[in-house]
């Protein structure tokens, strides 16, 4: 019987996956745990071992098409096999219908001499599942203007579902005589320019994730935000003695995730999340820290940074930032926060506020060092200056907490040398 291979569950926020690039053809042997292709997901492009051995007998999904989770990617069996039933009972599973409610369908011959003349109104000429037509013609509704979501454009439940919903939203029209009108011309050049004046690009599966969890974040969770000013004379001249003798050059942003992470043993209060009737104490602390890459964020998480030495933060920032910029990064390396750090110092910003990454209770958003007159001993001196903002999630921590767990972070950059005993 022939095996077929869905796409898999790989990050706990994802719901659908986009094949980035197929390393087999159907005809091809594969062994188990051979490279068979790349998925994107909402977190990173993973490369994805075969689970079975045997052909290629069937690509269900082509490069660049996204589809949901359990859809079917492909059918490995013996070399000449009969796999239809196996992918009818598949693409039932997935449609939601019972596997023997589904014929398997026919192979396909094609004959380009031949042309059979459908109309438009002709559900049978539409590919979809039984349960999809039989839903549409309970419901009087065409086929022929639905768009499938399925294997290769596929009518299926969800797809039914969508188009009802629709047809409800969408009042009915006036019944009123309108002049026939010409369809609305393309986007005109700005001025001084060619072409159009705008260009719409389809979301990718990272940004919507990225649209859903810090929307979801921002709208409930009660954010409030703490600034303080570190001064960072201290840290700048340690910092230049520690990378004469670091195996790994030492960035400030290594000096801040070590100081939040000794902060939080001594707070357990901002080390915590919400669960919704209860809150969890971590006993760990892991930092996760915000990488930018071209199509949003990543956050690579530094597991048990209090009891890491800054040389080996340092060298393990670097490199998980460098696979989250490949996207090569773990799942697991982007999983287990219990705090945040956003820094966009490097950038030049001086002070901004972050919204909370889920499932923390609370982010350190890290502006740039700026030299700026501080008063020493009754005299006006430069001083370097950086300006941090905690967002905490009020359901979870006060404004006491937060201020105290701050001005210890404030307390260990100033003096760093505490951080190092």
């Amino acid at each position: 019987m022939a095996e077929v291979m869905l796409m898999p569950l790989l990050s706990d926020t994802m719901t659908e996956g986009t094949v980035a690039a197929w390393h087999k053809q159907v005809g091809d042997e594969i062994e188990i745990g051979e490279l068979l292709l790349e998925i994107e997901t909402d977190k990173a492009v993973m490369e994805q071992d075969s689970f079975f051995e045997g052909t290629l007998l069937h690509i269900g999904v082509q490069e660049g098409e996204t589809v949901a989770v359990k859809a079917v990617l492909a059918v490995i069996g013996e070399k000449g096999e009969d796999f239809q039933a196996d992918l009818a009972a598949a693409l039932a599973a997935a449609d939601g219908t019972p596997a023997e409610s589904v014929a398997p369908e026919a192979p396909v011959v094609e004959t380009p001499a031949v042309q059979e003349e459908v109309t438009a109104n002709d559900d049978n000429s539409v590919k979809s599942s039984p349960l999809a037509r039989k839903m549409a013609k309970e419901e009087g509704l065409n086929l022929s203007d639905v768009k499938g979501s399925g294997e290769n454009g596929r009518i299926v439940k969800r797809d039914i579902e969508a188009a009802l919903e629709n047809r409800s939203a969408t009042p009915a029209p006036a019944a009123v005589t309108v002049a026939p009108t010409t369809p609305p011309p393309p986007p005109v050049a700005a001025f001084g320019m060619e072409g159009p004046a705008y260009e719409d690009v389809k979301l990718s599966n990272m940004r919507k994730v990225i649209a859903r969890r810090l929307g979801e974040s921002k709208y409930s969770a009660p954010h409030f935000y703490l600034t303080v000013a570190i001064n960072m004379d201290n840290a700048i001249s340690t910092r230049k003695r520690l990378n004469e003798i670091s195996p790994s050059k030492i960035s400030f942003n290594d000096l801040v995730v070590k100081a939040c992470a000794v902060s939080l043993r001594e707070h357990p209060a901002i080390n915590a999340s919400w669960l919704g009737d209860s809150i969890r104490y971590n006993k760990v602390y892991n930092i996760g820290i915000a990488v930018a890459v071209d199509e949003g964020l990543v956050v690579p998480v530094i597991r048990h940074a209090d009891m890491k030495s800054l040389s080996q933060i340092s060298a393990e920032v670097k490199d998980k930032a460098r696979k989250a910029i490949d996207r090569k990064l773990p799942i697991e390396d982007m999983q287990g926060n219990t705090f945040s750090i956003s820094n966009l110092g490097m950038f030049g910003i001086e002070e901004f506020t972050a919204i909370i990454n889920p499932p923390d209770s609370c982010i350190l958003a890290v502006g740039g060092i700026s030299q700026v007159p501080v008063v020493k001993d009754g005299e006006i001196k430069v001083g370097n200056i950086m300006k941090v903002t905690l967002s905490c999630d009020h359901r979870v921590v006060d404004g006491a907490s937060g201020a105290k767990f701050l001005n210890a972070v404030k307390a260990l950059l100033e003096d760093p040398i505490r951080m190092m005993v």
